[in-house]
């Protein structure tokens, strides 16, 4: 059961430590995007149905791709150029994809995709234990690890890296250098929505294999929430999203062997487990937000 629990908690985890790196690197510029779970939902419907339509995995791989970057490009839009309030405009962004997605994706519930297959590591799949549950997943899975200190690379040492960073905590420097912050901020939200539509994309075409309405159920969701677990820090992100996907497959190992657990509290667990985490570490994360999101909260209330 320990074995199939973690498995499951690195194939799962994939499609929310996506948006949660993406979610980082919007906030990081200041920025704090709602509409994840809607980039997200887009990414997997358009992946689903290019996939379908190409014969191509990897083509509906890149057209999840664009989906959630597109998505979040009206975010950006609304929040920088029209001044508009983020959380609500995030919150709008997100029924917006689930709305789209309902009418688009109606069509193709229960029609089979083609699936991105699982590519074992010769060698070290057959390792026990560990083989199975590092080295025997899809190529987004493999990506989405090597992304983690690719990522936190890049926020640390490279000068796009500062730029960004800069402009979620000092953006009056930036314009002493003559960049926009704006500008650095509307590339931040793209690659996070990006990001989401590629977990959604891995959700859909390589972990679940289906399409339904509304499947990342609240997944987008989480991923913010784990921005704060995480602290901003890429490394962490990795920690959270495997501790929720972990607690799913806890649940459904769970289930299938006939636990006396009420079902819909096993339903709540992985929930509950982010819940939980939050209020045991937000009051010592708050300090490691980017000060641009000072003034978000300060506006929404």
């Amino acid at each position: 059961m320990i074995e199939a629990v973690a498995i499951g908690a690195v194939a799962g985890g994939t499609s929310i430590l996506l948006p949660t790196l993406g979610e980082v690197v919007s906030e990081r510029s200041g920025v704090i995007n709602l509409g994840t779970e809607g980039s997200m939902l887009a990414g997997a419907l358009a992946a689903y149905i290019v996939g379908i339509q190409t014969g191509n995995p990897w083509i509906g791989i890149v057209a999840g791709l664009a989906a959630g970057a597109a998505l979040a490009m009206v975010h950006a839009f609304f929040v920088l150029v029209r001044g508009a309030n983020q959380i609500a405009t995030g919150l709008v962004v997100t029924f917006l994809g689930l709305g789209l997605t309902a009418m688009f994706g109606q069509d193709y519930v229960g029609q089979g995709v083609v699936a991105l297959e699982n590519v074992p590591i010769p060698g070290l799949s057959q390792l026990p234990f560990v083989g199975p549950v590092l080295f025997d997943h899809d190529p987004i899975t493999y990506l989405s690890l090597l992304a983690v200190p690719a990522l936190w690379w890049f926020l640390a040492r490279t000068k796009a890296g500062l730029r960004l960073r800069a402009a979620g905590e000092r953006p009056q420097v930036l314009r002493t250098f003559g960049t926009n912050e704006r500008t650095v901020r509307a590339l931040a939200v793209t690659a996070g929505g990006a990001l989401a539509g590629l977990g959604g994309a891995q959700l859909a075409t390589a972990f679940t294999r289906n399409w339904s309405e509304g499947m990342t159920v609240g997944r987008g969701f989480v991923a913010v929430g784990l921005v704060i677990f995480a602290a901003w820090d890429p490394r962490k992100a990795l920690i959270g999203a495997y501790l929720f996907s972990g607690a799913i497959a806890l649940q459904l190992q769970l289930q299938a062997q006939g636990s006396d657990i009420s079902r819909y509290l096993l339903s709540a667990l992985p929930y509950l487990v982010v819940i939980v985490s939050l209020a045991a570490l937000s009051r010592r994360r708050v300090n490691a937000a980017p000060e641009a999101l000072d003034h978000v909260f300060e506006h929404a209330s």
